[in-house]
This record gives structure tokens, C-alpha cells and sequence, in this order.
């Protein structure tokens, strides 16, 4: 029974505490105070002489040059030279102000200003509910941080997590760059920013958008997903996840990424990439795949890593690990395909080598005109810079050309070097110098057999038609037979050296990547919406006012509004309250002069 009762004690004086707290009483000072029961019926008025009108409520105090407190409603309205103060972290300066000690509910406007340590906010009319610890104003409003300024249409601070959140036409002014966001949430102790709906973040030298994001307002650094991608001045990078550092002029992308050259008019695919934009450099790795488009075809390089550097005019791709091209062609007869372990490949000057770097090479290079193989110690494509067209090819030291036969065996020509021209992308004649040697099947008008010509000379020249053998012609030959094929041993029918790679072969774009596992790609780490607050203004009683009646401002005002028709409604809410303002404080001040005199 004494438990019970101590119980019981204990709630009831909890319960006690807890009325009173919530229904402190404001107190005040005020060098002058009056009364006019028929104007202001139930207040005091009060007003400066020599030191501002003072009001203290349980942890707030306000300054002010004029107010009208009705003492039992708890509820005063300040005029004039507005300061208020909560704690050590909260001031606030305004032209007119309300406050309910019962609800513990402010209302300001008039040059609003209020200060936190890092940030000021600045707007024409501002709510500011102590309860919850937020303030919230939505007809316009700024925020200066120490880094940047942040306007918006509607704004809510969140004084516990000392979080603001933007909605609507929200802009973020930095010296380095301007940010315009649907929505941003904005923590002022750190100065990082999250970026909702369609966002852009412009400078001088890059344009980033993202439909989600994240950046560093002090840093000057982001982490972007959804639909993002930064836009330089000659360059493209898009991809499922962005990073972004301005300091450092450098951006990587992770998984489906693309990076594209505005200026030569070529495309960068894979699943990782690094961008170094004072560099004017980009790093690809991932199933990389560097396309270049020209006037009738597209060539394409594909290696385990791509690099691509230099100016635009001076561009030069780098290709390491299992190196592949492949040269697209719409009648599909001249495709050019090849092998090596590194690429490079120098725009400006429209060469293109196939070279063995590494020990992780896996052979010579090879390289595959139509139906003619070529390999050797390294292969040089040169097109012509200005058609884009190939112009011609040298394969250096142990040049080896094979070509299938129609029907059996392979042509074979090799040499110390081989020398290719070409016409509209078609090799039509090929040169091999120094200790060369051949063997080709030999065929009548009918394409019958007549026999295997195993010819060794100091040069020859073929010419080609339809990229087929059309004639050889020997220079200085040394030794050259033609002999039955019944009289040719089996072993005898390939020279030193033959390696047939026809397995190898790209016969498309998609075989670029035939053999090799797809890469495992990276978990993006997503960036959540944020919770959904709870609505700034609570539903209420008719007779539960969150102000006064005595309020300037109608219960009606006092509500949440989803659609953005306070831009203008407010506007002219605010104008009222001026002008009734200075009613009201000339209007006392005629109160005052009376009483004086």
C-alpha cells in the first residue's frame, strides 16, 4: 500500500513539475509601462526610455523598443530593434516579433536574422518553434555559411542535428562554384551538402549533375549517383558512381561508365576510370573499351587497362594487357582486326603500334587485313589524320604474312620486314624486304591445283585484288620452284615460324572481348532519401492556438501548405505586417507622447 502511494506521489508531482514547466511565466522589465483597455484590451504596454523592453522564458530572452503583453495569455508582441537570445548558440534580430510562453512558439519578421556558429540565416519572415527545436520559414529565405550562401524558397533548421533542409529553387553561391538543387539538406557544423532530384554544380572548368549526391562545401568534393556526370570543357564522364574533387582536378567513376571526347569524337566505356583534368589525362580499367569514330567506320581498342592523354589535338591512347582493335567497316569486307599485348595510338599523327611490353604478352602481334594474317616482332598502322583513312602498315623484324587457301593450305610470305598500302581501307599491295621467302598454292584460271611454288628472293612485291593474292614478284631471287602437289611432302608445307591465329580473329565488336571473364563489378554504396520530418505546424484544437488571438497572423497561416502558393501569399502577409507595424509603433508612440504630457 505505501508503495502504491509513494507511486502515486511521485507521478502526481511529475505531473505537477511537468504543468508548470510548460506553463512558466513570461517574465519582463520595461522602463515604461502602460495600459489602454480600449485599444489593447488585457495588456500592458511597454516601451524603451533609456534601456530596451526585456522579456526571459525559460531559457529565451528578447530585447526589444516596444511591446503589447497580454500577461495572462502568456503572449507578447515585440516592435522594433528585435533581439532574442537562446543560450549561447542561438540570436536572432528582426523589425516585429510574437511569442507564446505556452506553446513555446515564436514568430518574426521584418529582416529577420538569426545566428548559429557557423551559419546566418536571413529572411523576411520566420516560425520558430522551441518545443521542437526548428525553425522554418517559406517565402524566401538565405543562409550564409563560411564557406558559401544557400537561398531557397522554403527552408527548416533542425537546431539537434544542426541541419538545414532546402526545398524549392535552392541555390548554393561559392566563389569556386554555384549549386541549384530541387532539395538540399545542409549541415552546418561540417558544411556537407546531400543533393536531392535533378542537381548541378557549375564552375568555370566542369559542370557536374546528379539526381542524388553528396558534396563537401568546405572540402570542395562530392560523391554523386542516379543519372550523374560531369561535363568538362572536351570531356564527358558519366558512370552509376561519381567522385568528384575540384581542389584536385580529378573525378573517377565506378561501374558503367562512359567517357566521352566532344572535341575528336570518341567514346571511353568500362567499369572503372580516374579523370585528371589539368592533366587533360584519363585512366580506364574494367573491360575498357576506347571507341573512335570516323568519317565511315569506327575503330575500336580494348585492353585490360586504357590511358588516354594530351590535349585534344594531341591525343594519344595507351592500351596495356591484352591488347585488342578492331576496325569496324559497313560493308563489312575491310575489317581490320588485331592482337599484341600494348597498343598506342597517337591521333595527331594517325599512328597506331602493336608491341609486346610485358611478359604478360601472349605472342607476337597480329594483325588481320580480310583474310590476310600478319605478325611480327611489332606492327605500325598509319592512317591519314585528316580522311582518317589507312594509308598504309609496317610489320618489323620476322614479318610473316599467311593467307588461307581457297581450298587447302595456307599462302605464306615472310621476310625481316613488310611493308602494306592501302586504298579506301583495303590492302592492295604489300612489299617485304631482305631474306624472304614464300610458299603459295599455285591455281589455274579454273582455281585447279597446279602445284606449291616455295620461292626464296632478296624482296618481293603482291598485289592484291579483293584483298586476295592476285601476283607475287620476286627481286633478286635466290632459289624458286613450282612443284606438283603429289611431290610436296605434308611436312614440307609450312616455313618456319608459321603460327595460323585464325581461332584469334575479331570478326566484331562483341568478339573484342571473347575468352575473357566478366568483371566482377563494384557495390555502389547509395545515397537514401531522407526521412520524411513530420510536419513543421501540428494539427490543432480551434480553441488550442499555437499564437494568440491576439496574433497578427491567423490560425489559417499557421498550417502546413504542400503546394508552393506561399511565394506569393506570404509576400503580401508580409507587406500587412509592415504596414501595420508601423501603425502600431506610431500609434504607441502617440500613447507615449499623451501620457507625457
Amino acid at each position: 500500500m505505501s508503495k502504491l502511494f509513494s507511486l502515486t506521489a511521485i507521478f502526481l508531482l511529475y505531473t505537477l513539475i511537468s504543468f508548470s514547466q510548460k506553463n512558466q511565466e513570461i517574465n519582463y522589465d520595461s522602463d515604461r509601462t502602460l495600459k489602454n483597455e480600449q485599444r489593447y484590451p488585457g495588456a500592458l504596454i511597454l516601451s524603451k526610455v533609456d534601456n530596451q523592453v526585456y522579456f526571459d522564458h525559460d531559457g529565451i530572452e528578447v530585447w526589444c523598443d516596444n511591446a503589447v503583453f497580454y500577461k495572462e495569455a502568456n503572449f507578447f508582441k515585440a516592435y522594433g530593434n528585435i533581439r532574442m537570445q537562446q543560450g549561447d548558440s542561438v540570436s536572432m534580430t528582426s523589425n516585429y516579433a510574437e511569442y507564446n510562453g505556452n506553446t513555446e512558439f515564436a514568430f518574426a519578421s521584418g529582416k529577420v536574422k538569426m545566428k548559429r556558429p557557423q551559419t546566418t540565416l536571413e529572411t523576411d519572415s520566420l516560425f520558430f518553434d522551441r518545443v521542437k527545436q526548428q525553425a522554418y520559414y517559406r517565402s524566401g529565405g538565405k543562409v550564409t555559411d563560411t564557406a558559401s550562401v544557400l537561398t531557397s524558397i522554403i527552408g527548416r533548421y533542425f537546431m539537434e542535428e544542426d541541419k538545414y533542409s532546402f526545398v524549392n529553387e535552392v541555390v548554393v553561391t561559392n566563389p569556386e562554384y554555384k549549386i541549384n538543387s530541387e532539395q538540399l539538406d545542409f549541415y552546418s557544423e561540417n558544411g556537407h551538402a546531400y543533393l536531392y532530384g535533378p542537381s548541378t554544380i557549375e564552375s568555370e572548368t566542369s559542370t557536374v549533375y546528379c539526381e542524388r549526391g553528396f558534396y563537401d562545401t568546405r572540402a570542395d568534393n562530392g560523391y554523386f549517383v542516379k543519372n550523374s556526370q560531369i561535363n568538362y570543357d572536351n570531356r564527358i564522364l558519366k558512370g552509376d558512381s561519381l567522385y568528384f574533387n575540384r581542389k584536385n582536378s580529378f573525378a573517377s567513376a565506378t561501374n558503367n561508365i562512359r567517357v566521352i571526347d566532344t572535341i575528336n569524337d570518341s567514346r571511353v566505356s568500362g567499369h572503372y576510370a580516374e579523370v585528371y583534368r589539368d592533366k587533360d589525362s584519363v585512366f580506364i580499367t574494367k573491360k575498357a573499351l576506347a571507341a573512335s569514330l570516323q568519317e565511315r567506320d569506327t575503330l575500336f581498342i580494348h585492353s585490360d587497362t586504357i590511358m588516354i592523354t594530351g590535349k585534344p589535338e594531341k591525343r594519344v591512347i595507351r592500351g596495356f594487357y591484352d591488347a585488342r582493335i578492331f576496325k569496324e567497316d559497313p560493308t563489312g569486307e575491310n575489317t581490320m582486326s588485331g592482337r599484341s599485348d600494348s597498343i598506342y595510338s597517337d591521333q595527331q599523327s594517325g599512328l597506331t603500334k602493336l608491341i609486346n611490353l610485358s611478359s604478360r604478352g601472349n605472342g607476337k602481334p597480329v594483325l588481320w587485313s580480310a583474310e590476310n594474317q600478319m605478325t611480327g616482332d611489332s606492327i605500325h598502322l598509319q592512317s591519314n589524320p585528316r580522311t582518317e583513312q589507312l594509308d598504309s602498315l609496317l610489320v618489323f623484324d620476322n614479318a610473316f604474312l599467311i593467307q588461307k587457301d581457297s581450298i587447302e593450305g595456307y599462302n605464306q610470305l615472310k621476310g625481316k620486314i613488310l611493308t602494306g598500302y592501302f586504298q579506301e581501307n583495303e590492302l592492295y599491295e604489300v612489299v617485304i624486304d631482305k631474306n624472304t621467302e614464300t610458299l603459295n598454292y599455285m591455281r589455274n584460271s579454273e582455281n585447279e591445283l597446279i602445284g606449291i611454288n616455295k620461292t626464296l628472293a632478296s624482296s618481293i612485291k603482291i598485289l592484291f585484288v579483293d584483298q586476295q593474292i592476285e601476283d607475287i614478284y620476286y627481286y633478286n631471287q635466290v632459289d624458286g620452284n613450282l612443284t606438283p602437289e603429289a611431290d610436296f611432302p605434308p611436312n614440307a608445307r609450312k616455313l618456319q615460324g608459321f603460327n595460323w591465329r585464325g581461332e584469334e580473329r575479331i570478326l566484331s565488336k562483341e568478339g573484342l572481348f571473347e575468352g575473357q571473364p566478366e568483371p566482377e563489378l563494384t557495390r555502389i554504396k547509395g545515397i537514401p532519401l531522407p526521412d520524411e520530418p513530420d510536419e513543421f505546424f501540428d494539427e490543432r484544437e480551434e480553441d488550442d492556438l499555437l499564437l494568440d488571438k491576439n496574433s497578427r497572423l491567423k490560425p489559417e497561416v499557421l498550417k502546413n501548405r504542400k503546394m508552393d502558393t506561399l511565394k506569393f501569399k506570404s509576400q503580401g502577409i508580409q507587406d500587412s505586417l509592415k504596414i501595420e507595424t508601423s501603425k502600431k509603433t506610431d500609434s504607441l508612440q502617440v500613447i507615449l507622447n499623451k501620457k507625457e504630457n
